[in-house]
């Protein structure tokens, strides 16, 4: 960002500094990489979250709505998944595509209702999804950016409904089964208490008011985890480790794994395309690549060295360029470097491949996702 143009401060931002976190900025805003003392750094957040619990502030992530009558219908209609397949009270993964089929964003959709959604976008996106979304909306369509009312907390990990429930959420929540969603009261505040994460953990995520009635109610749910993870031994946990965790999970990042040159099939997520669906943004360029075949397909590698894998790095087999890492990094639970990345699609799991770290040649494996297994359920 230009001085004329400074990050965004998360609405939680002061504890972040009075603890001494690491900030960075993340998609516009300065987030927390990672935090100090024992139970900080990467490796030690990561270890949290997968044995324990840990909370993640990720409230540069967008908010959106998109209400009015045939709310649903409209939505449908420019997203790539099909809405019609979840009920009210479920959320789903989808994208916003461009003509040419590439990927403008990737974002959460919580259906309330037939005429009533809520988007959580990417940060960086967060206007342009709803510019996009306004300019085919039609008058019966409200399409609202509340991208600076909310608040987002991610709990994740195993202790992660203990937590909850020490910091005085009612029982209910036990029963929420994954990718959906309820309006609760917290302290007499709203929340949207969701189970999704970014992590393959058992999770939620909490979407809550900035403020509520002249209380700074983000702040007051984020203290209330702060002094409940003890309890847990868990931990405040940075972006360093929420890249690390998605990463072992095969989850992709827009910008690195999707992005306006990387459309659904060349990622490998033909899942989140409603392919029947006779009309969506970009389904015609989509659906001719699907077709026709794409020509390079994301596949996951575990390095067989000690080397470690970094977004663009060239991949080779039989000394012959086939592809490039889109994401890469040292996984904490496998203790090995593994990476996503974009390659011929005449690959296949089981095959060897080099990468090109640092000017030497480390020996990778082509491997099933996940990594690590997924225990979201």
């Amino acid at each position: 960002m230009t001085q004329d143009s400074p990050s965004r401060l998360s609405p939680l931002d002061a504890f972040h500094r009075e603890l001494g976190a690491k900030m960075a900025d993340f998609g516009g805003w300065m987030m927390p990489i990672e935090y100090p003392g024992e139970k900080g750094g990467v490796l030690a957040e990561h270890r949290a979250v997968r044995e324990r619990v840990g909370i993640f502030d990720v409230s540069h992530l967008g908010k959106a709505s998109v209400s009015g009558a045939g709310a649903v219908d409209f939505l449908n209609t420019v997203l790539s998944n099909d809405l019609e397949s979840i009920a009210d009270g479920q959320a789903q993964y989808n994208f916003l595509l461009d003509e040419t089929g590439g990927v403008i964003d990737d974002l959460i959709v919580y259906r309330k209702s037939s005429t009533e959604l809520f988007l959580i976008p990417n940060a960086a996106n967060t206007s342009e999804v709803v510019k996009r979304i306004q300019s085919q909306a039609p008058s019966s369509i409200t399409v609202t950016n509340l991208h600076l009312d909310f608040a987002v907390i991610a709990v994740q990990g195993p202790n992660s409904l203990d937590l909850l429930r020490a910091s005085g959420f009612d029982e209910s929540i036990a029963t929420l089964a994954y990718m959906s969603f309820a309006r609760v009261d917290w302290n007499g505040v709203p929340v949207i208490l969701c189970r999704t994460g970014y992590t393959g953990e058992f999770g939620f995520e909490a979407v809550i008011p900035v403020e509520h009635h002249g209380e700074k109610s983000a702040w007051n749910l984020w203290n209330t985890f702060v002094k409940n993870l003890a309890h847990f031994d868990g931990a405040v946990v940075g972006l360093g480790a929420r890249d690390t965790l998605r990463t072992e999970m095969g989850y992709p990042l827009h910008g690195q794994d999707l992005s306006l040159e990387i459309n659904p099939v060349e990622a490998s997520a033909n899942w989140a395309v409603g392919w029947r669906k006779p009309r969506f943004n970009g389904r015609d360029a989509l659906l001719a690549i699907k077709e026709k075949g794409a020509k390079r397909k994301s596949f996951a590698l575990r390095v067989n060295d000690r080397g470690i894998p970094r977004q663009g790095m060239t991949v080779v087999k039989d000394g012959r360029t086939i592809g490039f890492v889109t994401s890469g990094t040292f996984s904490p639970t496998l203790k090995s470097g593994i990476a996503l990345a974009l390659l011929e699609p005449t690959i296949k799991v089981g095959d060897q491949v080099d990468v090109e770290i640092r000017g030497r040649i480390s020996t990778a494996e082509v491997v099933k996702l996940p990594f690590v297994p997924s225990r979201v359920r």
